[in-house]
């Protein structure tokens, strides 16, 4: 989070950049948009050049052509014409204002070519016989009588626009970082608070400044997840304890149960229908005992009770083993053992508890004699990527589908989720063998077997 402060503090100054450059771009766009609609008012120039140039001279007088005299009362503009050797109007349009004169003297002029006559602004074009004069509506047009600056400012103008707004945009800077420097120093401790809360530990934060009302629902949320992790911790600690407490209860009378019904089911001078009833209490007797030893193991392994003594393990040879005694111990050929390990594959290494992972083959393996009865073959292969060592077992009985697949990737266990227990066709034996991956660094996958029943990967951390 320390790393998400100065990246919060760039993102302030990247927008008041931005906003800047910006701001800068419009102003000068739209100083652009006004120069360009101001950029005709050069043309009153030019319209008196071009009454000047169709002013004619005929018998009966001056006469002004036809399009550009409509050009001129269309826009309200009237015109004279100074005569060069009296100094007197010789011609004007109509409609001429009486307070306009008809006779001028030099200064006067002068006057109208750079200023106005009676307030209306006027532009000059020049013949050989004298001066044409056009008189635009008042307040048209501002004319700045008096043209005349200082060439150094003129000449340093750009540098003096320029250092203006260095100036502009440092202050705006200055006063930026002022306005948001309480906010900054607000979010760093809220921010490193909200780091603080996946990780469990209590977090406090001063409950002042601008963000003070966040930093009391960050307090009061520390407070709510350590009352309900220590909930929690007290939940789990009395499920591992009555998890523990009822297979320690169980284990002697099962004992005894088994006991008396191998005894029954191996007494000749019993009925048969007697000893096949003794035959199957000896068969669930050891089912449920196997069911508690997987209980308790998956409860230890849950809770990190279950000490794990990791060592360097060579896969291959491992798993040839827990297949060789599942074979030895198949009297009725029912599930014959399909060895698809690569032979040029004899070693596989992996930093491993040996029983643990003996176990984990053990469960897959005898997962797939659980669930298909009629019998069915056993695929099991050891396979050496460059980072893993993946250990497959598969088989080609009933297989499951794809929402069931999925289930078994992605749902938890029925000793985590209490609701929707039906279905649960895959139980703790598979469970136990995801836990035994993750404790090895690894991941379980299920999938559909190529041989056309079910798949289950377990992907470990191959040492080098």
């Amino acid at each position: 989070m320390m790393n998400s402060i100065p990246k919060l503090i760039r993102r302030f100054v990247g927008i008041w950049l931005l906003s800047s450059f910006l701001l800068i771009v419009l102003n000068f766009v739209m100083l652009v948009i006004v120069a360009l609609k101001q950029s005709p008012n050069g043309t009153p120039w030019k319209a008196a050049e071009q009454a000047a140039a169709a002013l004619k001279r005929t018998e009966k007088g001056y006469v002004l052509s036809g399009p550009v005299s409509d050009e001129l009362k269309s826009h309200h503009v009237w015109a004279i014409f100074i005569e060069d050797a009296t100094h007197q109007v010789v011609w004007h349009t109509d409609h001429l204002p009486d307070s306009v004169p008809l006779k001028f003297s030099l200064s006067d002029v002068a006057d109208l070519t750079r200023g106005y006559i009676d307030g209306y602004p006027t532009f000059t074009g020049k013949l050989e016989q004298g001066l044409m004069v056009l008189g635009y509506p008042k307040d048209s047009f501002w004319k700045h009588m008096w043209p005349s600056w200082d060439y150094q400012f003129i000449a340093n103008l750009p540098k003096m626009i320029l250092f203006l707004l260095s100036i502009n945009v440092a202050l705006i800077f200055l006063i930026y970082m002022i306005a948001n420097s309480r906010l900054l120093k607000s979010v760093r401790p809220i921010a490193n608070g909200i780091q603080a809360l996946p990780t469990g530990k209590p977090v406090y934060i001063r409950e002042r400044g601008l963000l003070s009302e966040l930093s009391v629902n960050i307090n009061r949320t520390s407070e709510v997840l350590q009352s309900q992790n220590d909930q929690l911790r007290k939940k789990e600690t009395a499920r591992a304890n009555w998890i523990a407490g009822v297979s320690h209860d169980i284990r002697t009378p099962l004992s005894m149960v088994m006991g008396y019904a191998e005894q029954l089911k191996n007494d000749s001078g019993l009925p048969d229908s007697v000893q096949k009833k003794a035959m199957v209490i000896y068969q669930q007797s050891q089912r449920m005992s196997n069911l508690i030893r997987d209980l308790n193991l998956a409860s230890k392994l849950e809770y990190n009770m279950q000490p794990v003594k990791q060592k360097r393990e060579n896969a291959v040879a491992l798993v040839r083993q827990v297949v060789v005694d599942f074979m030895n111990t198949d009297i009725e050929k029912k599930y014959p053992m399909e060895w698809e390990t690569e032979d040029t594959l004899s070693s596989c290494f992996v930093n491993a508890d040996r029983d643990l992972l003996k176990r984990a083959v053990s469960n897959l393996i005898q997962n797939c004699i659980n669930h298909n009865e009629n019998g069915c073959t056993v695929y099991v292969s050891v396979q050496s990527t460059e980072k893993s060592c993946n250990i497959c077992v598969e088989d080609d009985g009933i297989g499951i589908s794809e929402a069931e697949r999925k289930a078994l990737n992605t749902a938890p266990h029925y000793m985590v989720c209490d609701t929707n227990t039906t279905g649960q066709r895959h139980g703790l034996g598979l469970k136990i063998v995801k836990q035994i991956a993750a404790s090895h660094g690894g991941k379980t996958l299920v999938e559909h077997s190529s041989h056309g029943g079910l798949a289950v990967k377990m992907i470990l951390p191959r040492l080098q």
